[in-house]
């Protein structure tokens, strides 16, 4: 295939084909630029249902094929990945204003994500296990579910329609992917890549990007759709486990977060920890990622230094044009959007909290959804911005006196999602680490590997990632064997 920009003017990918939109056209814009950049399908309820058809007429032959052949066609899509990953990252830039220090979240490991995949499809399907009482032998099975309806956000589109896919597939599922109307080409680039790189076979991805949410809720609603794998806001992921409900579809729902960091008395304060405290609690993405650790939780004596600094390496954060490999931050994704992180700051400071970085748009720059990074002090617990997600690049710093209080700072949230413990003494991070109530921690930096991901409370239902997450996208049969 002739290189060319994932950049593009695309139609909807249903049944192995391109098919031209019924409800017309909306615009994709840039936003670093406020520029369109392209303009996207949109798909009307009809061929919503169309492309669930497809899904379901392919389901029965992908689910039979060999586990080595659904491996190998996701090897494939991998490679493609790989081998397209400039393309990709020019597509990450313009559309969801990817910066160069995040393009291995964006860009690269989505496409090692697929090749993971291609591994997990080769876990066996089915294994003995021991049954008390039982006369003869119990196996334990593993069984595709069907159709997987994947609803995917804005802000990390390419890998989280990358993570579905490949899970759902390698299980042997068929899949639509809707990606949000903010992000399309996402998921119509991929779906390039499917057609025209792998020997994946037609109907088992279809792409549809309908904006409204009548065309979408049918995902949540036709009884030919087995599972929706959600990841979004947790408002609208109640909305999709209501709909979700009314045929009892299997869902697998990643939604918000509003997690902390806890700094122990015993703490180094390098100026690379402090550094990564600011890209992971308020930086990354310009803020937009649910895992972000957006409450840091400073004990009384350390808390003054640790403002001055951190709000110094936040002045010193140049923000703008993603496609600038000297930017540390890029765009929000909407001008609506950006428009609600300053509602956020704006009440934070009505409330009692005082800016002590950042807090509003900046003043060099005339064009494109932009914030500053943006540290808050002074706000109490139950504050409208120490509870609710913003989205955006704030980090809240609060105050606390012992270990139990910080913990109960910690928990002191709807949200379950992500979490962090730095501290010298590693055996009492980690008995702190074991008392919070989320669905990750990692202590002095150390991320949890291959591991389950998904949140507690409010945070969603269900784990993605590895063999769990794997298993999430089957559904498991016990068969008695006779002796």
């Amino acid at each position: 295939m002739a290189e060319s920009s994932f950049v593009d003017s695309y139609d909807l990918y249903i049944d192995g084909s391109w098919v031209e939109a019924d409800s017309g056209r909306y615009d994709v814009l840039n936003p670093a630029t406020e520029q369109v950049i392209a303009t996207a399908p949109d798909a009307g309820a009809e061929q919503v249902q169309q492309a669930i058809g497809a899904a379901r007429n392919a389901f029965e032959s992908w689910a039979a094929a060999e586990a080595a052949e659904r491996s190998r066609c996701l090897q494939q899509l991998s490679d493609a990945l790989l081998a397209r990953g400039d393309e990709i990252n020019a597509l990450a830039q313009a559309e969801w204003g990817c910066t160069a220090n995040e393009r291995l979240i964006h860009v690269d490991g989505p496409a090692f994500m697929v090749g993971h995949a291609a591994e997990l499809a080769m876990e066996p399907a089915e294994t003995p296990m021991d049954a008390w009482g039982a006369a003869g032998t119990t196996l334990l099975r593993y069984e595709p579910l069907g159709v997987v309806a994947a609803m995917t956000p804005w802000n990390f589109p390419h890998t989280l329609n990358v993570m579905k896919l490949g899970a759902a597939l390698a299980a042997g599922n068929t899949l639509v992917l809707k990606p949000s109307p903010l992000t399309p080409l996402a998921g119509l680039a991929l779906a390039r890549l499917i057609h025209d790189e792998t020997d994946i076979p037609p109907g088992v991805v279809n792409v549809v990007t309908p904006s409204s949410v009548e065309a979408s809720r049918i995902l949540t609603l036709d009884p030919r759709v087995d599972m929706v794998s959600f990841t979004g806001s947790s408002a609208v992921g109640r909305d999709v486990m209501a709909g979700a409900a009314t045929t009892m579809k299997r869902i697998l729902l990643e939604c918000g977060g509003k997690s902390a960091s806890i700094l122990l008395d015993d703490v180094e304060l390098t100026d690379d920890m402090l550094e990564r405290l600011l890209f992971e609690g308020c930086t990354l993405h310009a803020g937009q990622a649910c895992i972000l650790n957006s409450r840091l939780l400073v004990p009384d004596a350390l808390h003054d230094d640790v403002v001055d600094r951190l709000a110094a390496l936040a002045r010193n954060v140049i923000v703008g044009d993603p496609t600038d490999s000297a930017v540390g931050m890029g765009p929000l994704i909407s001008r609506g959007h950006l428009e609600r992180v300053e509602g956020f700051v704006r009440r934070a400071e009505a409330d009692g909290a005082k800016i002590v970085a950042g807090g509003r748009r900046p003043k060099d720059v005339d064009r494109g959804f932009y914030f500053e990074p943006t540290v808050l002090t002074d706000a109490a617990a139950e504050s409208y911005i120490a509870q609710e997600e913003v989205f955006g690049p704030v980090l809240t710093v609060m105050r606390y006196r012992d270990d139990d209080e910080a913990v109960a700072i910690a928990n002191n949230s709807a949200y379950g999602l992500g979490g962090a413990v730095w501290g010298g003494d590693i055996e009492r991070g980690l008995g702190i680490a074991r008392r919070i109530r989320t669905g990750q921690v990692s202590i002095n930096g150390t991320i949890p590997g291959d591991a389950p991901f998904g949140g507690f409370k409010q945070s969603g239902i269900g784990r993605e990632g590895g063999v769990m997450g794997l298993r999430a996208y089957m559904e498991p049969k016990a068969i008695g064997v006779p002796a």
